[in-house]
């Protein structure tokens, strides 16, 4: 420890930032295969969960399914394959608990920024407590899994007369506790998947819900509870079953996208059958659920057991295609001159992307201009010492990437640990070619190409948006001493510990 101030500051061999999905995860994969590293969580809400914590919209639920939504290392056994988020959150927070993580965790903690050292190979990290307070932590490596998007706000477009609205309008990003819309009615502007969640929803106990959309989404039903996991959960002892039920998901997941961008007729002319089979037989499919686009150019929305279709069969929900002219005082005019009157309008207008959680970073004085990175593996920065950030895929579950990461993570501290190097320093690509790593048109993926850091034209700089190529080559194929990545030594041992236990060869 050193003293700052009137207070010792911390000094651990990793700081963690965010105590979601993705940081409880990353610290049970330390915990476990790179047990001789300390590590502390810096979190700066007052519980786990992160995503699932902050959303409390109606119908917060995952469009991925829990079998490969939760972790490798503990298998979601429940029936129901798609579930709210408080059941996510539950799970997250009983791992942490099951596990001790909890006991790392520091609640409160809101990360300002970090400065790189290299004269002392370490990190300053500078978080702001729930009370105001700035404190530091020093550590070895820093490791952020904080999501890729902003906490605090989320994108709202400037719609004309809005002010003029006497009604609610709420973004699902900071839903009012005590928003009562009982028997009213209620516009949701937007088509992606908070969308697709709230309608069904709010229709339950609403007079009546429109989504208004600019332009339609693919939109697909799927179970909520898998008939197949159903019967392979009663009929295979639990250490078998799990990692069937997780494999048939990725391999699901892996042909759909695979079908749809490779031949996206076919999967245009699936997505229409089952739309023809759950909406009325006179129903304009054309105008509310066929985009310009083709499949996965864009996220799939999943509809679990088919909820906005019963909403709108029921006739408790509608979906209009329209462009906004005006808000009014009692709701909003669209371009074809037609009115909605509404008493609450949702604005599901999407995210704003923020990278490695909004983090000033600093290299020896220097500040680290993020969008200008170039991602080595998808998971470290360019010239930036020392430091990963977890990100998911766009066309799986997020938590499948996340667990890789964080065990590519460890297998990097270990290999640091045997060869008393003390510095891993991912290199700039010298080929030329840089593009977004996210492969979407989505409103929220274009903006963040602003804001986020790029990927090179080849390896180890290309993110591939698929699990099976980056679970058996990229994270466990390749060597950790690439062209990409630079390891060296300052003060041999001086800051991480000699590992030589069993799990550390094993993720080394």
């Amino acid at each position: 420890m050193r003293v700052q101030g009137d207070m010792a500051v911390e000094h651990v061999d990793v700081v963690i930032v965010g105590a979601g999905l993705s940081g409880v995860g990353a610290a049970c994969q330390l915990q476990k295969h790179s047990p001789a590293r300390s590590f502390t969580i810096l979190e700066a809400r007052d519980r786990v969960g992160g995503t699932w914590d902050l959303f409390r919209y109606p119908g917060i639920r995952s469009d991925s399914d829990m079998s490969t939504l939760g972790y490798s290392f503990r298998p979601w056994t429940k029936a129901a394959s798609i579930v709210g988020g408080g059941e996510i959150r539950e799970y997250v927070e009983d791992t942490a608990s099951e596990r001790g993580i909890d006991q790392h965790i520091r609640f409160g903690h809101a990360v300002l920024g970090a400065d790189w050292s290299s004269a002392d190979a370490r990190w300053t990290v500078r978080a702001r407590r729930a009370d105001g307070h700035t404190v530091e932590f020093t550590c070895s490596f820093l490791f952020a899994c904080s999501g890729y998007y902003d906490y605090d706000r989320g994108y709202t477009p400037d719609f004309p007369g809005a002010e003029r609205f006497r009604g609610d309008i709420v973004h699902p990003q900071h839903w009012p506790e005590d928003l009562d819309y009982t028997g009213k009615r209620v516009v949701v502007i937007g088509s992606g998947a908070t969308a697709v969640t709230v309608v069904p929803s709010m229709a339950d106990t609403a007079g009546h819900v429109t989504m208004l959309q600019r332009s339609p989404t693919y939109v697909a039903s799927r179970p909520a509870t898998d008939p197949f996991v159903a019967q392979v959960r009663q009929t295979l002892p639990e250490w078998l079953a799990n990692p069937l039920v997780r494999w048939k998901s990725v391999v699901r997941g892996f042909r759909t996208y695979q079908t749809a961008r490779r031949a996206p007729e076919k999967m245009k002319a699936l997505l229409r059958k089952g739309l023809e089979a759950q909406l009325p037989a006179d129903y304009d499919i054309d105008t509310h659920f066929t985009p310009t686009y083709n499949p996965w150019d864009q996220r799939l929305c999943l509809v679990p057991d088919g909820d906005l279709f019963t909403a709108i069969r029921e006739g408790r929900a509608s979906v209009v295609t329209d462009h906004i002219e005006t808000f009014t005082e009692t709701g909003i005019q669209l371009k074809s001159g037609a009115v909605l009157e509404a008493d609450v309008v949702v604005t599901a207008t999407g995210l704003n992307m923020r990278a490695v959680g909004g983090m000033n970073l600093t290299v020896d004085g220097t500040e680290v201009d993020v969008p200008n990175t170039v991602a080595y593996k998808g998971m470290m920065l360019s010239d930036v010492p020392n430091f990963a950030f977890t990100l998911g895929y766009v066309n799986s579950s997020w938590t499948l990437r996340a667990d890789l990461v964080a065990r590519y993570v460890c297998r990097v501290l270990n290999y640091m640990s045997r060869r008393d190097h003390q510095v891993c320093t991912p290199l700039r690509p010298e080929a030329p070619g840089r593009s977004p790593l996210f492969d979407l048109s989505s409103g929220y993926a274009k903006r963040g190409d602003d804001v986020m850091p790029k990927q090179g034209s080849t390896a180890p700089w290309r993110m591939h948006h698929n699990y099976i190529r980056e679970l058996l080559i990229t994270f466990r194929r390749t060597a950790l001493h690439d062209n990409g990545i630079l390891f060296t030594s300052v003060s041999p041992g001086a800051y991480f510990p000699r590992a030589g236990t069993s799990a550390d060869t094993l993720a080394g």
